[in-house]
Parts: C-alpha cells; sequence; structure tokens
C-alpha cells in the first residue's frame, strides 16, 4: 500500500494536526514578542487536551507549532501589516490557530490546502482556513514587505539568532531511529534497508550518504547521516512506526 506522507505534508495538513499544534503553540508562544500589545493570545493556564491520531501526527503536529514559534514576529507582523488581525469574528482564543495556519500557508507559498477523503474536518480550521487564503494576496504582499523591511532574502532571516544557531548544531547530529520490536526485527529492519539502497558501515566515521551504523552499546538503535532525516521520515518503516525516530 501506498503510504501518503510526503502528499500530506506537501498539501497541508489534517484538520486535527492544527488544532493540536494550536493547543501546543498557544502553550510555548513568547509573550515577549514585538506585538505582544497588539496581538493577544487568551488564556493559557490550562493544560490543552490532545488526541493525536498516530505518532506521525503527533511530530508534525510539534512540528508546525516550533515553526510557527521561530517565526512568531514574522507572522504577527504579517497579520498586523495585512490587516488580517485583528477581526471580530475571531477570538483571542483562536489566535494561535491563526497563526499556525499563516505559517503553514506561507510555507506553501500561499497555495491552496488539499483536503483529503479520509479527513475529520473541523469547523474552526476550515473557517480560519479559508480566511487566511482569501487574504493570501495581502498576506504575501505583507511577506514581501517585511522581506525588503529587514533586507531578509529569506524568512529564516526572522529566526532569532541563538536559536538559528542551535540548529545548526542539532542538524549537523546524526539521526539515531529505535527498532520498535514489538513489530519488527533488527534483522528485518536491516534486510528493508538493503532492499532500498542503503548500505550498513561500522561507525558514524564511516558514514557516505545511504549508509547506516547499529549503535555498538544498544543494538535496536540504528544511526544515520544527518543529510537523510527527511527521506528517512517518509519510509514505509517509519510511516508503520517499526522505526522510531529518537
Amino acid at each position: 500500500e501506498k503510504r501518503t506522507v510526503t502528499q500530506i505534508e506537501k498539501n497541508g495538513y489534517p484538520d486535527s494536526v492544527y488544532i493540536n499544534a494550536a493547543k501546543i503553540f498557544q502553550g510555548i508562544h513568547t509573550e515577549e514578542s514585538k506585538h505582544r500589545n497588539q496581538v493577544h493570545y487568551g488564556d493559557k493556564s490550562e493544560c490543552p487536551i490532545m488526541a493525536f491520531k498516530d505518532e506521525h501526527s503527533r511530530r508534525v503536529s510539534y512540528e508546525l507549532a516550533f515553526n510557527a514559534l521561530k517565526y512568531q514576529d514574522l507572522l504577527e507582523e504579517m497579520l498586523l501589516d495585512s490587516k488580517v488581525y485583528p477581526r471580530y469574528s475571531i477570538p483571542d482564543e483562536l489566535t494561535s490557530l491563526l497563526v499556525v495556519m499563516l505559517y503553514d500557508l506561507q510555507d506553501r507559498k500561499f497555495q491552496k490546502r488539499k483536503i483529503f477523503a479520509e479527513e475529520e474536518l473541523v469547523e474552526e480550521v476550515q473557517e480560519i482556513g479559508h480566511y487566511l487564503y482569501s487574504y493570501r494576496t495581502k498576506l504575501a504582499a505583507a511577506l514581501a514587505r517585511c522581506r525588503v523591511k529587514y533586507d531578509a532574502l529569506s524568512i529564516d532571516y526572522f529566526v532569532p539568532e541563538t536559536l538559528w544557531k542551535r540548529e545548526q548544531r542539532a542538524s549537523a547530529l546524526p539521526v539515531c531511529c529505535w527498532i520498535n520490536t514489538l513489530k519488527i526485527s533488527l534483522e528485518d529492519v536491516i534486510r528493508d534497508l538493503e532492499m532500498k539502497g542503503f548500505t550498513k558501515v561500522e561507525s558514524v566515521s564511516d558514514f557516505d550518504h545511504y549508509t547506516y551504523a547499529v549503535d555498538q552499546h544498544c543494538h535496536d538503535v540504528l544511526v544515520f547521516p544527518s543529510s537523510l532525516r527527511e527521506e528517512l521520515l517518509n519510509l514505509d518503516l517509519f510511516a508503520d512506526c517499526k522505526l522510531l525516530l529518537q
């Protein structure tokens, strides 16, 4: 059966992912942003209840929330500059959803989100999505003005320097994955990887591109080159939760 992990991520996410990402963002957004007196997020004292469909949904929900956090100042400035925010019909409790969905919209180059047949629709997500998409031209123009204003070649310019340095260090680290031994054995994982063109090496110092090593101390842990992170997450082994990203 063909997996749809890559397809979903290129065209947006299921409504449940946006809801969970908004709940996560509501609890982690910084209140020291440049626009703290203009953008209001409501009460974040309560611990949100989240229901993740599977491990992939959990991962992309957190990824979306933290991407929105990285670019919070930029996203808020886009909303204010375009006059998309404030809006009387959008209560403060939905501002987090507005921000995470705006990050995703600009990440898709302001293209329309695809709705999948098996997706369970959420009214708030549909409303915010339609609202943002209807103002896509103004939002894209606001983003362009921000880039001109700050002489930014890309939105990466807006990531705080301390976070950017931390991400650079993290991105260079090898990728570690646990083998879910309740579903598959080490031997079967190795067989699957070899069929996909991967070569086993003795240690990380021997890494080339499509290579991997078995951890010397934990034999149910595999280590891969950092450059393969995105490709790995699209393997059936990950979609089926037979390999779990550390």
